[in-house]
């Protein structure tokens, strides 16, 4: 189980994000203690810091630099300019995430920096699935003698379900895949880059390797 630690002064945010948190079975620790925090992350080894920038004791920038090279870290935080987000990215943070925050982007933000700390989407450069070949580096794919370039999103797309061939991939899966590469998107931004992708299969002799499963999502 994957531990999260939350350095939020405010008594009711804090407990909404343990609560949130618990639901989706990640161990949470809080920090009451604000004059101690890089002390106590040392101690603990969090999978993951939720940090506040406005703190009692310390300013929470100075507490990026302080734990950055301990725990990986997402500000969370009500300051909304670009100065700021600026200056937390700069300071050792790996998201920047401002309140009122939405819940399923902040729990994809989540998953999405635990995933590249942890090394799970570490991906081998060229995959193989279903007869096509897709260089993840170059952005090509390659099928029946024949090549295509790919946008940032085509690629996405084709690469999760080429790593799950065989696998049904539900929409909500792909969009979270998308998020969590920094690409905002939604429900139909999916269908006109998955259309696009399919004319672009089509044209190479593929027209049905992404098959449409009703009611539950795509499958290569």
């Amino acid at each position: 189980m994957q531990t999260i630690m939350i350095v939020e002064d405010d008594p009711v945010i804090r407990e909404e994000l343990t609560f949130l948190l618990e639901n989706e079975n990640y161990q949470v620790l809080t920090v009451s203690d604000f004059e101690t925090v890089p002390e106590q992350v040392c101690r603990a080894r969090p999978d993951l810091v939720l940090l506040d920038l406005g703190l009692p004791a310390r300013d929470g920038l100075s507490l990026c630099s302080a734990i950055r090279e301990t725990a990986p870290i997402i500000v969370v935080t009500s300051r909304t300019s670009t100065l700021d987000e600026l200056r937390a990215l700069k300071s050792g943070s790996d998201d920047y995430v401002t309140k009122p925050y939405n819940i399923p982007v902040l729990l994809a933000r989540i998953k999405a920096v635990l995933r590249r700390n942890s090394g799970e989407n570490a991906e081998p450069d060229v995959l193989k699935a279903a007869g096509l070949q897709l260089s993840l580096s170059k952005g090509v794919l390659s099928a029946n003698g024949q090549t295509a370039e790919l946008t940032r999103n085509e690629l996405k797309i084709l690469s999760h379900l080429m790593t799950h061939a065989g696998e049904i991939v539900s929409r909500a899966e792909l969009i979270e895949v998308l998020w969590d590469s920094q690409i905002y998107i939604d429900d139909n931004t999916l269908s006109v880059n998955m259309t696009r992708l399919r004319n672009k299969l089509e044209e190479m002799g593929m027209p049905d390797v992404i098959k449409t499963r009703r009611g539950m999502g795509y499958q290569l």
